[in-house]
């Protein structure tokens, strides 16, 4: 697809802003445990899931799992909202594949050997407001990779191009501002969080990777610290790096200018002027206010969250993937045993926190992991993946509707 002006998500029409209501469960799926099942989530009355695609319907990897990952639409231009393109996370020869909405068929979309690439454990992927697709690889010195996608075909991909300057990282989530600023996540107990400006928007081939530095804290505070993440809040500032070492180390390059570590940073979701994290060994989600330059904890544990106490107590435990809802609301699941889902609404008091935490969703399958929550251009269709079920030939994506 031709690129199209980066700024035009902030003149594309708004997004819908109804969304639907549900009332929360009272507990993850702790007697309701199966792996024979026919549909993969405990969820509110009133609610569907219906399969968009599994390895019963395309087995990219006969004899092993296919561990669908990440999933992201295409927002814009040609037949917006008709194509939900995913990543497969396997360990080598990781893969992009593709589902038509409208017809129901998927298919593998690009393979990095016909690009001259090995894709080892793919992961984040996004739409850019220029029309392409941005995805990641989760592993030590991962890349960012552009696909380019045909003129009148969002199904096809005309190239692949490798994007260094994003940073070598064992990256996760991926996301665009409106501005074509990228952010990213080093994925590990001490990695940091990055912004990426490109030198002319929306060419990601030349521009700045940053890293985020908390101001009130010195050299050796801003290391990770499991016992002392309460004080990784306050003011912060974007502190430019290297950019011949971000290409070959970006986590050596932000540590070469003590930047802010974070316990496993594994995805981002840009809502408003607002970057929310999960940062997963520190069971939270962060809320970075990129106007105000302010992080603050928003969904966290014993907080306004309940702890998990398997079996006993429902609390949140390891927010992993985050999307956002079409009210403005973040939605997050777990890489936990009965992986659940949560709706975090906004914060309208001002605290800096969530204002409630709702219980959406529970997958009965406890060898399971959500992951790839994203919401289409349908404010009332959620997509979710179901990666490594103990269930055989599941690996798969699955739609979340109310029942209509």
């Amino acid at each position: 697809m031709g690129r199209e002006d980066p700024t035009a998500a902030t003149t594309a029409p708004p997004r819908a802003v109804s969304a639907p209501g549900f009332e929360p469960l009272a507990a993850s799926a702790y007697e309701q445990e199966s792996q024979d099942w026919d549909v993969p989530y405990l969820l509110p009355d009133g609610y569907i899931q219906t399969l968009v695609s599994d390895e019963t319907t395309l087995d990219v990897y006969p004899g092993a799992p296919d561990l669908h990952d990440m999933n992201a639409l295409n927002e814009s231009g040609v037949d917006a909202g008709r194509y939900l393109y995913n990543t497969y996370e396997v360990a080598t020869h990781s893969v992009l594949g593709a589902t038509d909405l409208r017809t129901g068929a998927s298919k593998v979309i690009a393979d990095g050997a016909d690009w001259g690439f090995d894709w080892r454990h793919l992961d984040g992927i996004r739409w850019t407001p220029w029309g392409t697709l941005l995805f990641d690889e989760e592993t030590p010195g991962g890349h960012v990779y552009e696909a380019v996608l045909a003129d009148g075909d969002p199904s096809t991909i005309v190239d692949v191009r490798e994007r260094p300057q994003v940073g070598a990282l064992r990256h996760e989530g991926i996301d665009v501002g409106a501005d074509g600023a990228v952010y990213v996540v080093d994925e590990r107990d001490g990695g940091s969080i990055f912004r990426f400006v490109p030198d002319v928007p929306g060419d990601l081939s030349a521009g700045t990777l940053s890293a985020l530095r908390l101001t009130a804290l010195d050299d050796a505070a801003q290391a990770w610290d499991p016992d002392a993440i309460d004080r990784k809040v306050g003011a912060f500032e974007w502190v430019a790096l290297d950019r011949a070492a971000v290409a070959s180390d970006a986590d050596a390059a932000a540590n070469s200018v003590a930047a802010t570590e974070f316990g496993r940073p594994e995805d981002v979701e840009i809502i408003g002027e607002t970057l929310y994290v999960a940062n997963t060994s520190e069971d939270r989600v962060i809320a970075i206010d990129l106007a105000e330059r302010t992080v603050s904890g928003f969904v966290e544990a014993g907080v306004n969250v309940p702890v998990e106490e398997e079996g006993v107590v429902t609390g949140l435990r390891f927010p992993d993937n985050l999307a956002e809802g079409p009210d403005g609301a973040l939605w997050i699941v777990e890489d936990n045993a009965f992986s659940d889902i949560y709706r975090a609404a906004p914060d309208r008091d001002g605290d800096g926190r969530a204002d409630r935490v709702d219980l959406f969703g529970s997958l009965v399958d406890q060898g399971a992991e959500s992951t790839g929550i994203t919401f289409g251009t349908d404010p009332m269709v959620v997509y979710v993946s179901v990666q490594h079920p103990d269930k055989p030939l599941a690996d798969g994506i699955w739609a979340i509707t109310p029942r209509r």
